[in-house]
């Protein structure tokens, strides 16, 4: 039976999220808000109508989240031409897919800024398909979204893994019924990762992969 190995992207496989975190401070200050950044970097990896939400509260001016949005993703495009891959970022998708399993991205990004973290990451041939916020209703922490990768590799999550770096993935794994992963490379803390659901913490994707056999994805 086919085996889906599913991958957050932004924090998990490319490391982007301070990148973000001072995008999103700066449209944040831009707009006349003082938002502190280590709130923020709990944030990441909402999409952002949730990150803006959950930053500025429920009652704030609704009319000015895209706005919002949209300075954060002109800040954040200035680094696209260098993000940086973590550490066997690429080596871990290429073993993984000769290992048989079937690798599936999961990620709010899309257009330039997905070919971007694409082109860092530098495993196109061993990624089998591409699941974006775009695609589903929600975003994470909903299930939506790794369930739409599981749905692109025609895998039941039973016989999937999730790898991501913050709460919100685990939650969102855990939710679609997947085994989860967690990588402390992007900032967060093990035991928050694995309060929300993860199996298994490695400190990023080299460690990963230097533990394959002992690991969830073996």
């Amino acid at each position: 039976m086919e085996r889906a190995a599913v991958f957050d992207v932004d924090g998990t496989l490319v490391d982007t999220n301070h990148l973000h975190v001072t995008a999103w401070w700066e449209a944040f200050r831009q707009a006349g808000h003082r938002v502190p950044m280590h709130a923020v970097h709990r944030a990441v990896g909402l999409p952002s109508s949730g990150l803006v939400a959950r930053l500025l509260g429920e009652d704030r001016d609704t009319g000015r989240d895209d706005e919002l949005s949209a300075a954060h993703k002109a800040l954040y495009g200035q680094y696209f031409d260098r993000l940086p891959a973590l550490p066997d970022a690429g080596r871990l998708l290429k073993r993984l897919h000769r290992d048989g399993w079937t690798v599936v991205l999961a990620t709010s990004a899309g257009g330039a800024e997905l070919s971007a973290l694409r082109r860092a990451i530098d495993a196109d041939e061993a990624i089998g398909a591409t699941a974006s916020a775009d695609d589903v209703s929600e975003g994470k922490p909903a299930p939506e979204p790794v369930e739409h990768a599981l749905e692109l590799a025609g895998v039941p999550a039973e016989r999937a893994v999730f790898v991501g770096d913050t709460v919100w993935d685990m939650r969102a794994g855990s939710r679609a019924g997947v085994r989860c992963v967690g990588v402390l490379c992007g900032g967060i803390p093990r035991a928050d990762l694995e309060e929300a659901g993860a199996d298994a913490v490695y400190a990023d994707p080299a460690h990963l992969l230097a533990s394959l056999s002992d690991s969830p994805l073996a």
